[in-house]
């Protein structure tokens, strides 16, 4: 089975509950996955962490687990892996690299401050990082055509709620600096998260108690779940929901407006499709 060439099964950007993107970098407790020719202005610390061709991770990158850094990315800063690490062919890391379990590494691999492997080294070509996840879930599901692992992926990745164990998910092309989060398509943030930074998608999904330091910009619709403050506008060309005790601080600029009324919009409010006030259970 040859997986397809654009990797376009990783459309949604997902960040789990808990993520938080600090001062420097994106850290959660479940497993990061970073889609292809990504660029990433912080670090990444995570569980298992898998970094599709020509990424560059303009940060440290810290897996609690295994790391897999496919063909031509580069990493601006350190790699530390608490068990095993694959490196691609042409692979660049600025720092230095640890790895407390083995280590594959592939050709032309630069690693500029030296390495340290307790374990066992082969240098060969790894297996590249889609085939990996592809082959995992054939053998994981029980998968046999394409088409059955775009369906079930899209089940595990494609509705609004997302699972406990669903890993954090970076869409190809994706562009994270310190300014902006901007991804292609839809973007569903978890609960309890602390983000700093504009973010920018086709459609955003806020869920409880999520704390965003920055505006966010939809395409579509746009909506923030209960108890969740936002730091700055909301702005969509679609329909936003703005649930109980969520505080904006900016404004809000969409065609339709569902607000709650125990809702909080310091800024103002323009919503051409109309405004519609939700009541508190009796």
């Amino acid at each position: 089975m040859e997986p397809t060439g654009d990797h376009d099964w990783i459309k949604a950007c997902i960040l789990p509950d808990h993520t938080e993107l600090q001062e420097r970098t994106l850290k959660t407790g479940q497993d990061i996955v970073i889609g292809e020719k990504c660029r990433i202005d912080y670090g990444l610390f995570g569980n298992d962490v898998v970094v599709c061709e020509f990424s560059k991770i303009n940060g440290d990158i810290v897996a609690g687990g295994d790391a897999r850094i496919d063909n031509w990315c580069e990493v601006n800063g350190d790699v530390v892996v608490e068990e095993d690490a694959y490196l691609g062919e042409g692979v660049k890391i600025q720092g230095k690299l640890v790895v407390k379990g083995d280590l594959d590494i592939g050709d032309n691999v630069q690693i500029e401050r030296g390495f340290e492997a307790k374990g066992w080294i082969s240098i060969r070509n790894p297996m590249p990082v889609i085939i990996y996840i592809v082959m995992y879930l054939v053998a994981v599901l029980g998968i046999e055509k394409e088409e059955e692992l775009s369906s079930v992926l899209e089940k595990l990745f494609g509705d609004d709620e997302t699972p406990g164990e669903t890993p954090l998910m970076i869409p190809t092309g994706a562009v994270v600096n310190m300014q902006t989060f901007s991804v292609p398509e839809r973007m569903s943030v978890g609960t309890g998260c602390r983000l700093h930074g504009n973010i920018r998608a086709g459609s955003i999904a806020v869920r409880e108690e999520t704390t965003i330091f920055g505006s966010l910009h939809a395409r579509e619709g746009a909506s923030i779940a209960r108890g969740s403050v936002i730091h700055g506008d909301v702005q969509s060309n679609g329909d936003v929901v703005v649930e109980q005790e969520v505080h904006i601080l900016g404004s809000v600029f969409c065609q339709c407006l569902t607000l709650h009324e125990d809702a909080r919009v310091d800024g103002i409010i323009r919503a051409p499709g109309g405004l519609k006030i939700e009541r508190r259970a009796a």
